[in-house]
This record gives structure tokens, C-alpha cells and sequence, in this order.
């Protein structure tokens, strides 16, 4: 069978899997942000701890896939779903910490000295003014995790995860056998698709969201 008919005839079922393996970076990139945005915006003004948080992210990121996968299973998580959300999330920390710390660090002191003087508090400061000069940075943070997260998501299939991992096992395990190419050549082309389908989506994110007076 050729990769086109291959492709015409599972169609549907790509489609499924498509979705499935956007639904693990969807809910880990949310997870990854809420957390990621909440130690940065907690450590930014404290260098000490700003050195710890990041070291610990970056720590998790150098933590190999399949090594985390396999621990999260052996801790009690069981295959499947949960562990790769875990994982996905874990590993999505490093660049948005990153760049919230780097986003609220590089605003004007004057515009935050002049918001002071208007009687704003602290966190009414950061909420109206800090972050959303930060976004753009931070927002660049969350567009790196999600590519990362696009390609680690398919490893998961290792323990039974959901996605074009599935596809590019399955070929690897049927190496020799008439569908093993169409297999592997599927989840790698799905892959790269939705990978960049999300740059697309985090490209127009990215004008939608960001006030026109700080774009570059």
C-alpha cells in the first residue's frame, strides 16, 4: 500500500490521534503556564530565590523523557494519560519561568515608579501594569514550551500515551513487515504538522494579544 492510500484510509483515525496528541500539550501548557507564571512572578524581585527556582526548572528539563515517563509510571501514576500530562507539564516550566522573570524584570522602573506615585499597591502594579508589558516576552516562553511539549508528547506512547506516538512505535515494533514506513512516516508527519500548525496559533496569539504600543 502506498503512503497516500495509507493516509485516505485512515483518515479518520489520524484525525483522532491529531486530536488527542493536541489535547496532551493543550492541558499541559495550561498547567506548565499557571505554574510557571505563578513561580516567576513569586521569584523575579528576589534573586536568591529567582537562582533556585530556575535551577530546579532547568534541572527537570535535562531529565530525559523516556527516564521521567518511566518514574512517573513506577510512582504510582500507571500508564496512560496521567504521567505524560505530569511529565509534559514538568517540562514546559523552564521557558515560561524564564521569560517571566526575564518580562517583569525589563520594564521601565519609571513606568512602575510613576504607577506607585498614582497610589497603585503592589499587585495592582504588577496585574495592570507589569505583566502586561511582560506579555510578550512571557507569551514567547509559552510558545517555546508547546513546541517542545509537540515532540515530547509522542514519546509518551512508550507508556501507552495518547497521540502520533502510537504510530511511530507501532512502525518501529513492525520494522521489516509491509506497513512498518507508513506507520513511523504518519506519526512523524503528524508531528511536524501540528507543530507547526501551534507556531501559526501562537504567531496570531501573540498579535491579538499584545497592546499595539509595545509591538515590535
Amino acid at each position: 500500500m502506498s503512503f497516500p492510500e495509507y493516509l485516505a484510509r485512515n483518515y479518520d483515525d489520524l484525525l483522532l490521534l491529531a486530536r488527542d496528541h493536541l489535547l496532551m500539550v493543550v492541558v499541559s501548557i495550561l498547567l506548565g503556564t499557571l505554574v510557571g507564571l505563578a513561580l516567576g512572578v513569586l521569584s523575579y524581585r528576589d534573586p536568591r530565590r529567582r537562582s533556585v527556582v530556575l535551577g530546579v526548572t532547568g534541572t527537570i528539563l535535562t531529565i530525559p523523557s523516556l527516564a521521567l515517563y518511566t518514574l512517573l509510571v513506577a510512582a504510582g501514576l500507571g500508564l496512560g494519560a496521567k504521567p505524560v500530562v505530569l511529565a509534559l507539564t514538568l517540562y514546559s516550566l523552564l521557558p515560561i519561568v524564564r521569560n517571566t522573570i526575564t518580562g517583569l524584570l525589563g520594564v521601565d522602573p519609571a513606568i512602575v515608579e510613576s504607577a506607585q506615585g498614582m497610589g497603585m499597591g503592589r499587585w495592582q502594579r504588577l496585574l495592570r501594569i507589569e505583566l502586561p508589558l511582560a506579555w510578550p516576552v512571557i507569551l514567547t516562553g509559552i510558545r517555546v514550551s508547546a513546541m517542545v511539549l509537540v515532540g515530547i508528547t509522542a514519546l509518551g506512547a512508550i507508556v501507552n500515551g495518547p497521540g502520533f506516538g502510537e504510530l511511530i512505535f507501532d512502525g518501529l515494533r513492525r520494522i521489516g513487515s509491509p506497513v512498518a514506513v507508513n506507520l513511523a512516516l504518519a506519526g512523524t508527519l503528524g508531528v511536524v504538522l501540528l507543530g507547526a500548525s501551534v507556531d501559526a496559533l501562537f504567531i496570531g496569539l501573540t498579535r491579538m494579544t499584545t497592546p499595539r504600543g509595545i509591538r515590535g
